[in-house]
């Protein structure tokens, strides 16, 4: 059984380098072994999407899973350059990876990306197998052996298309493969398992026919003048745009509708605007794709992206600076 150290500190950093270590096993050894497949390492100081889109093209690579970062980063390659003969079967993991990116490597490869979806505290709990109609935006069904659920915030199943946090039920039939609890920190141990429940601390909601989308994690959510809204969504419109490679959005704080959209952008390397005008039409783009009071009313053009060791962007570190400056 899993034991978890609670939340990373100046003190308790190795125990969030095991934690990683742990999932980079159980996702890049573990799984693959236990099929009898053969796992191919490929290491470099820092990750080059050219060299990655070489060497799926040279060495015969049939399975390719990679952080959502990486595909963001690969299609704004030439990706008519390259041919990749034995690669059938792409995943991602780690974070939800923007329809458009999807798109856009299916029509540059003919190939399909699935998506898949757990927690440190789990394995994989949802996912879009390869028996499941693959729809964009979606991480897929509930993995077996698990029973997932979009409740409100006593408990009560969540209506298809209503928006509540993702939870997994854990009696009668407590699922394989859960944590037990978090070393040292009853307090929070009870907090997210408790009513026959982990709660994951993730929003997401479900459509008619049972998939599951995610919406963002619980603190990413953004209050603004009475509205909710999820940095995904408004991310996802964003890297619609040619200009834009990579986005991350944050609440930022405002006096009047206590706080609003931010955007962080990092622009595609092909762009050669001019980025005053480039801000309007962002915020254009999001009205007309989203709605229009989730438009960011704040952008901020980047060269770098903070992330995690697994490539996940870290919301928390721009938020906390938004509000603390």
């Amino acid at each position: 059984m899993i034991h978890l150290k609670p939340e990373v500190t100046t003190h308790n950093w190795v125990w969030q380098f095991l934690g990683w270590l742990f999932v980079g096993l159980q996702n890049s050894f573990f799984g693959p072994w236990i099929q009898g497949s053969c796992v191919f390492v490929y290491h470099k100081d820092r990750f080059e999407s050219s060299a990655i889109l070489d060497t799926l093209q040279k060495y015969p690579i049939s399975t390719f899973c990679s952080a959502p970062t990486a595909y963001r980063m690969m299609i704004q390659e030439d990706l008519g350059r390259y041919k990749f003969p034995k690669l059938r079967h792409c995943l991602s993991a780690g974070e939800p990876l923007n329809p458009e990116v999807m798109d856009r490597w299916r029509e540059a490869t003919g190939l399909q990306i699935r998506e898949g979806y757990g927690q440190s505290e789990t394995t994989l709990l949802c996912g879009s197998f390869r028996c499941l109609e693959n729809r964009p935006g979606s991480m897929g069904k509930p993995a077996p052996g698990f029973d997932l659920k979009i409740v409100d915030d006593k408990g009560n199943d969540c209506p298809a298309r209503v928006e509540g946090e993702i939870v997994v039920q854990t009696s009668p039939n407590r699922p394989v493969g859960l944590f037990s609890r978090y070393v040292d920190d009853p307090e929070r141990t009870a907090s997210v398992l408790r009513d026959n429940f982990l709660w994951t601390g993730d929003r997401g909601f479900q459509d008619e026919d049972g998939y599951f989308y995610f919406v963002g994690r619980t603190d990413d959510v953004i209050l603004s003048a009475g509205y909710r809204i999820g940095p995904f969504e408004v991310e996802s419109a964003l890297i619609e745009h040619d200009a834009v490679a990579e986005a991350a959005v944050v609440s930022s704080p405002d006096s009047v509708r206590g706080e609003v959209v931010k955007a962080f952008i990092i622009l595609s390397p092909h762009f050669t605007g001019d980025k005053e005008s480039l801000v309007k039409e962002l915020q254009d783009h999001v009205k007309e794709t989203t709605a229009p009071y989730k438009y960011p009313r704040k952008i901020q053009f980047v060269d770098s992206l903070p992330k995690t060791v697994s490539g996940k962007i870290r919301r928390v570190e721009l938020r906390q600076k938004e509000w603390s400056s």
